[in-house]
């Protein structure tokens, strides 16, 4: 739908209007414009939303085409009703990008001799590769701009973050840097590697313990790193930011460096003929061709960081433990909270998302939110990644769903949690079912024993199985991997449909989230963050087992679970749920409301 605000529209056709304008006059018939900024983030500092800024889309994911006659933009499942909340689809049509990605759109529309632009610091090798032969097989041509179009037609682009980095104590690390990169540059020495180059900031913080504000929910440094097999390191960020007593800890083994140095230190290692590793899913298209361009042999893989930051240590396991039982007491606070005042009719989701907050800000070590609060009463919570506005706020009415998905930023730890919780009573039956049928899928997943080597898409199907039963399903992955004080979307570990190579192993955390989202009714999710660990081996077993010890200790509403879709296993996993949530909880609650509501909401089915 058109979006209802005229002045909005008009705003995002005059910005549309000057890019073309600008991309004829560098003879470009068109320019791609992803959600990325050049690190590849979930989260992207104000001067790096380029495609908020043209379209007006504010999800965390999804890019745009722009052609002469035409324009798409392109999102996956999380964001189909948000999109057209959002974006003028007499501007841009919307398109789902995993049944319509970009390349496939670019196919049936470009024309032999046309110019299509990128900006190659916004896009990976990969992306670049795909889009290059769309292009070739058109007859067109591919184009980069190192300086960005739409940059020059963006007047008012904010500045560049650049908050002071400060250091992550071991404390709460586990390992010094130290350690970190020595182990680094053992894997790049036994790989016969002379360096790899960084270009995710969760890698520079967690290799150097450090921690930034550059960006909103998640304490990154955006910055570029080199990391050479004598285990020194070159950051590219404004030495201005780094302060004296970090320079000292790292000595001459951590050179800091002015961005604008970076390409000509990518230039020296072509230079000096070295072997160096990029990930091709995220490294800048850029750092390749320079690498390249210079002489470096470049070679694909994995971040090296990606696989030993996903691993917790005993001490960052330690603290996010003790992390969700501060989160679950906020939580708990804050149920008790809304389940009296929504009796009294005051409450809305923006005021329950604020309410939220000021219970977690109570905590100990307590940095932030990690994500902003989705707050979805009714239809608002069938969309995924709902964000209450005043305009789309809505009061928690008498037999809403009420979907709420939040987590918090702690020095010992990051959480993630959603509660589908009925507001006032009596449930309908068919939320009551499907509310069961994904408790079910997130039981199982619980449960789960697996052998060592299995990846989270070979464990997918346990979640979606009893939906998939009565034909129905949700259009997102189960699982995502979580950070110790960074990002709570982090790789290189999920449970999801997608192909995922990665194995899971001991000390990683995901969340455990199935859904269902009846459009313009309700949305249902259940997360819990879980840790994989060891399991232990029945008699006879003949490999290694792992499993997943829930982290999460909040309750599941009762209201909307039918006990008798539930097996005797079911029950029994939910009733020692709920029984471990009431032990770890009550006696850190003091008030006599909170403790009667906990009561309540872990009684045994």
């Amino acid at each position: 739908m058109v979006m209802s605000q005229p002045q909005s529209s008009a705003v995002f056709s005059d910005r549309l209007a000057a890019l073309r304008r600008e991309l004829e006059r560098r003879n470009l018939s068109g320019f791609v414009v992803p959600r990325a900024d050049q690190h590849q983030g979930e989260y992207v500092p104000p001067s790096a939303q380029r495609l908020a800024w043209l379209t007006g889309f504010t999800g965390s994911a999804g890019s745009a085409v722009v052609l002469g006659g035409k324009a798409a933009i392109f999102v996956d499942g999380r964001y189909t009703l948000q999109v057209v909340s959002e974006v003028d689809t007499v501007l841009f049509t919307p398109q789902h990008l995993t049944e319509m990605p970009p390349h496939c759109w670019l196919a049936d529309v470009l024309s032999k001799g046309d110019r299509l632009g990128f900006d190659p610091w916004l896009h990976t090798h990969d992306q670049i590769q795909t889009l290059t032969n769309t292009c070739e097989r058109a007859g067109a041509s591919l184009v980069p701009c190192p300086d960005n179009p739409l940059d020059a037609v963006w007047t008012d682009r904010p500045a560049a973050p650049a908050t002071p980095i400060v250091d992550h104590p071991e404390c709460f690390a586990g390992r010094s840097g130290e350690d970190k990169r020595s182990d680094i540059a053992a894997e790049l020495s036994r790989e016969h590697l002379d360096a790899a180059v960084l270009s995710a900031p969760e890698s520079l913080a967690w290799l150097l313990n450090i921690r930034a504000d550059d960006v909103a929910y998640t304490p990154l440094p955006l910055g570029f790193a080199i990391i050479r097999a004598d285990s020194s390191v070159d950051v590219f960020v404004e030495p201005g930011r780094v302060p004296v007593s970090l320079r000292s800890q790292w000595g001459d083994e951590v050179r800091v460096t002015e961005p604008a140095g970076f390409e000509a230190a990518l230039r020296l290692l072509g230079r000096e003929a070295k072997r160096v590793r990029l990930d091709s899913t995220s490294a800048p298209f850029q750092v390749w061709e320079t690498l390249r361009a210079a002489g470096a042999k470049v070679e694909a893989g994995a971040d090296p960081c990606a696989l030993p930051r996903a691993c917790k240590n005993s001490v960052e396991m330690a603290g996010t433990r003790a992390a969700h039982h501060r989160d679950a007491i906020a939580m708990v606070r804050f149920l008790s909270w809304l389940e009296d005042a929504t009796r009294r009719g005051t409450v809305d989701e923006m005021a329950a998302a604020d309410a939220l907050e000021g219970f977690r800000s109570r905590g100990e070590h307590f940095r932030g939110l990690s994500f902003p609060t989705i707050s979805g009463a009714g239809p608002n919570g069938a969309i995924v990644h709902y964000h209450s506005t005043p305009k789309t706020n809505r009061p928690l009415a008498a037999g809403d769903l009420y979907l709420v998905d939040s987590g918090g930023q702690y020095l010992d730890g990051t959480t993630d949690i959603t509660r589908t919780v009925l507001i006032g009573g009596p449930a309908p039956m068919e939320a009551r079912r499907r509310f069961t049928l994904v408790l079910k899928g997130h039981i199982a997943l619980a449960r789960a024993v697996f052998p060592t080597g299995t990846t989270g898409s070979q464990l997918d199907v346990l979640a979606r199985q009893a939906l998939w039963s009565e034909g129905l399903d949700y259009d997102h992955g189960t699982g995502h991997g979580v950070g110790s004080f960074l990002s709570v979307h982090e790789g290189p570990q999920r449970i999801s449909k997608l192909g995922n190579t990665v194995p899971l192993k001991a000390g990683m955390i995901l969340s455990n989230e199935p859904g269902y989202y009846k459009p313009d009714d309700y949305g249902i999710r259940i997360e819990n963050l879980v840790l994989v660990t060891q399991s232990p081996a029945p008699a006879g077993a003949e490999r290694e087992l792992m499993g997943f010890e829930t982290l999460t200790l909040v309750p599941i509403d009762r209201a909307l679970v039918d006990a008798e879709l539930l097996d005797a296993g079911e029950r029994e996993w939910l009733n020692a749920y709920h029984a471990r949530v009431r032990g770890a909880l009550m006696p850190r609650l003091d008030d006599a409301a909170e403790r009667d509501w906990l009561e309540r909401a872990t009684a045994e089915l």
